[in-house]
């Protein structure tokens, strides 16, 4: 799933974060929008993300052994967009 959340620091500046993660056992599939991959396959986003995140976008895998992990693929526009709109 695309997880989307927002808070404030210290110095009472928003902080905006995106991370693709797997979907935690409390969450509701039923809360999420979905996606569909070119292949077919489905995922979740969180609906703040959804409306803010271009019709198309790119996934990719990043890191190496443990370290893996994917990351959205945006402009920087559509980032800005994401996180500060």
């Amino acid at each position: 799933m695309i997880a989307y959340d927002v808070h404030r620091c210290c110095g009472g500046g928003k902080i905006c974060q995106i991370k693709v993660r797997e979907l935690s056992s409390g969450e509701d599939p039923a809360d999420f929008a979905t996606g569909i991959l070119e292949d077919g396959s489905r995922f979740l986003i969180d609906r703040r993300a959804a409306a803010r995140l271009p019709a198309r976008f790119g996934l990719t895998l990043r890191g190496i052994g443990r370290f893996k992990h994917i990351d959205l693929e945006l402009e920087p526009h559509q980032w800005g967009t994401l996180l500060y709109d």
